[in-house]
């Protein structure tokens, strides 16, 4: 996530416009990943001391709470969330009640764990799927989506050095092709948490 922020802020000055985001110090010991494609899909991740808390929204999948009128979330997607992370559950930026998936890992924990859940039948019926996909992937996902979203074929062996988390650099800079300051980046980088020179 840190990774995919970085590479959003190079590529992209405007903040209203990225797609990725990272905040290092987004409260006290917890960092917090972001998700928005600007068309009402979002996703949030919150890092800390239990563990990572992910929820997502695609306003058009088959779970969306807009479905039912009044509109709800899905039967089992938060019932069954650990008390170690309802912190995350009331918190306002995450607008809860738009949730169409929720997963978490817990510190010790052996895998990711989600609710008892009865999907409807639909491809990708939460949406987690895709935008988990952008977090699974590596450097060609990312070239991918830069291409279609920024309309940029950025190299590849750039964004490889990114992933591998190569300090900023006013060579790394130029590398992905773009014309941002280095000075300014360096901002960017502290609030994301990546390392630079």
């Amino acid at each position: 996530m840190q990774s995919l922020a970085m590479l959003d802020a190079i590529l992209e000055e405007g903040w209203d416009y990225r797609y990725f985001s990272f905040d290092a110090g987004w409260s006290l010991g917890a960092q917090m990943g972001s998700m928005r494609n600007g068309q009402g899909d979002d996703l949030f991740a919150v890092f800390d001391q239990a563990g990572c808390f992910i929820r997502g929204f695609d306003h058009e999948s088959a779970m969306s709470p807009w479905v039912s009128d009044p509109p709800k979330i899905w039967p089992g997607v938060l019932e069954h969330v650990p008390t170690q992370f309802s912190s995350s559950l009331t918190e306002p930026a995450f607008h809860i009640d738009d949730t169409t998936f929720c997963i978490w890992f817990a510190v010790g924990a052996q895998a990711w764990i989600q609710g008892e859940i009865a999907y409807p039948v639909a491809s990708d019926p939460d949406g987690s799927s895709w935008m988990l996909s952008y977090y699974m992937g590596g450097p060609q996902t990312y070239f991918d989506f830069a291409e279609h979203y920024y309309e940029v074929k950025t190299p590849i062996e750039a964004i490889a050095r990114v992933y591998l988390h190569e300090p900023l650099s006013p060579a790394l800079i130029q590398a992905l092709g773009s014309h941002r300051q280095y000075d300014r980046l360096v901002l960017e980088a502290a609030a994301t948490g990546y390392p630079t020179i």
